[in-house]
């Protein structure tokens, strides 16, 4: 009975932990804040949503569950980053909205320039 109120308090937080990235992803305005709603809440609404299916199982099929949770934490920032700088790198990034412009500072003590937005239709 433990176990079984354990496991619903997780399946019920990672989904209410995926529900609100997917209402950040609606609601937020840029690229940016879209890519932070998309990953950090999922990844950790994923992880709990397996660890309530896992307390379910037996520990044998529990470990093909914890490969998924290493799976998605390894791959979800890394995209994120990846999407996040092949968008500043063409220009799609508003810098008006950067508290900190670190990757524009770095290319510019290489000697590049970064580019500038590109005017988008509003």
């Amino acid at each position: 009975m433990l176990r079984d109120i354990i496991s619903s308090v997780f399946l019920l937080g990672g989904a209410l932990f995926c529900l609100v990235g997917a209402f950040g992803l609606l609601r937020f305005p840029d690229l940016l804040s879209r890519l932070q709603a998309a990953t950090k809440p999922q990844t950790i609404g994923l992880i709990m949503v397996l660890i309530g299916v896992g307390l379910q199982l037996r520990p044998v099929d529990a470990v093909g569950l914890a490969l998924v949770a290493l799976l998605q934490v390894i791959t979800a920032p890394v995209l994120s980053q990846l999407v996040g700088r092949a968008s500043y790198q063409t220009g799609i990034i508003e810098k008006s909205t950067l508290v900190r412009d670190d990757l524009g500072e770095r290319l510019r003590r290489e000697g590049i320039e970064p580019p500038e937005e590109t005017p988008r239709d509003r």
